[in-house]
């Protein structure tokens, strides 16, 4: 069954540099744990996992806040560690203590034991992602997503999260060998796992290099960045006739941004640490000339503090980008809004509404005083 044609394609336009009549907004992380019904559907399903695995469930909670909200593209809800659960590590999730694996990943014989999951053991995501695109209708585009091989690597590594990142990082300097070997691993199963979500009908997709930034200079361009372009290398331009944009965030990777212009995706996400100005003036490109769409890069805990305080934050935010592309005869610098991380389980359900108002009202506003 072919699915319902696009009724606004303005997020897909500004990922493409094209002119848009307003700036699109998206969340990271937008269905969760700050809204009551997420919390209510969650209950249901018993679990995380009981609720990602759930085509139903999965489908409800990602339409779950475009109900509530003007929102320019809804992503798919899922987890970045499906895949490594896939390869066999027995992930689960415990109350108040995050994600864990079974096994970790730290030995000769952990690596050579790994190897590209069956993407049968991922049906469930791709059945997820079709029935979140009929349901959808044609609203808005569907983004699907992985985690970056090297943020993957860091949970398999260290069993779970981690504050210090000791053990992956003793793996990357003691072995160097072995975490360029669990890397390609990883990002051949990445980019295997994208072409399946595209197939299945995501719109636009989008590596999450969450834990790039623990990484020293130098050692971020050879154990994150060159991962990152091998999953992009594989991923196919189009898919129905229709152009898949790329996504690509590293949190931290504001000290490297001039490199990762290099990189082959359209659109790069950063976090609240660098001023957007400065990075359209280094990755955006001249009007008409290459250069990647930035994302970001609202600070989430702006969302605790008042409606006021989240206007002002946002139209700052918009003003740092400046003077919006309006020329709809070729590509300029675009912006898609959002937050420079995930949104704050905290955060008051009223004040995201204002947010998103306060984004499409200033940004019309900028483009009719040009």
């Amino acid at each position: 069954m072919p699915f319902a044609p696009l009724r606004n394609d303005t997020f897909v336009r500004a990922c493409l540099g094209q002119a848009t009549p307003y700036t699109p907004v998206w969340l990271m992380r937008q269905a969760g744990r700050y809204l009551p019904e997420y919390c209510a559907t969650r209950a249901r399903a018993g679990s995380f996992m009981g609720l990602a695995t759930n085509v139903d469930f999965a489908t409800e909670v990602t339409l779950q806040p475009l109900q509530r909200y003007e929102l320019d593209a809804a992503i798919l809800f899922s987890d970045i560690l499906t895949v490594p659960d896939a390869m066999g590590l027995g992930l689960t999730f415990a109350a108040g203590e995050g994600p864990r694996f079974a096994r970790s990943v730290r030995s000769e014989a952990d690596v050579a034991a790994l190897a590209v999951p069956d993407m049968e053991r991922l049906r469930y995501v791709f059945d997820a992602v079709t029935s979140i695109r009929r349901a959808l209708d044609g609203r808005v585009p569907l983004i699907g997503f992985s985690g970056s091989p090297w943020t993957l690597a860091c949970y398999m590594v260290e069993g779970g999260s981690s504050d210090d990142y000791r053990h992956v990082k003793t793996l990357l300097y003691a072995r160097p060998d072995l975490m360029h070997r669990l890397l390609a691993i990883n990002a051949d199963a990445v980019a295997l796992y994208l072409r399946h979500q595209i197939e299945a009908g995501a719109q636009a997709v989008m590596v999450f290099d969450s834990w790039g930034g623990v990484l020293a200079d130098g050692m971020f361009q050879r154990f994150s960045l060159a991962y990152t372009q091998r999953v992009l290398a594989q991923l196919p331009r189009e898919h129905d006739g229709q152009v898949i944009p790329r996504i690509v965030f590293t949190k931290g990777g504001a000290p490297w941004l001039a490199e990762m212009a290099g990189l082959d995706c359209d659109v790069l996400g950063v976090d609240w640490t660098v001023y957007l100005g400065r990075a359209r003036a280094l990755v955006g490109g001249l009007p008409g000339g290459p250069g990647k769409a930035l994302q970001g890069n609202l600070d989430p805990a702006v969302l605790l503090s008042t409606p006021e305080a989240v206007v002002q934050q946002a139209v700052a935010v918009l003003e740092a980008f400046g003077a919006p592309h309006t020329d709809p005869t070729r590509r300029g610098p675009t912006h898609i809004f959002n937050l420079g991380h995930g949104i704050s389980q905290h955060t008051p359900p009223e004040h995201v509404a204002a947010l998103v108002h306060a984004v499409h009202d200033h940004s019309r506003r900028m483009r009719q005083a040009r």
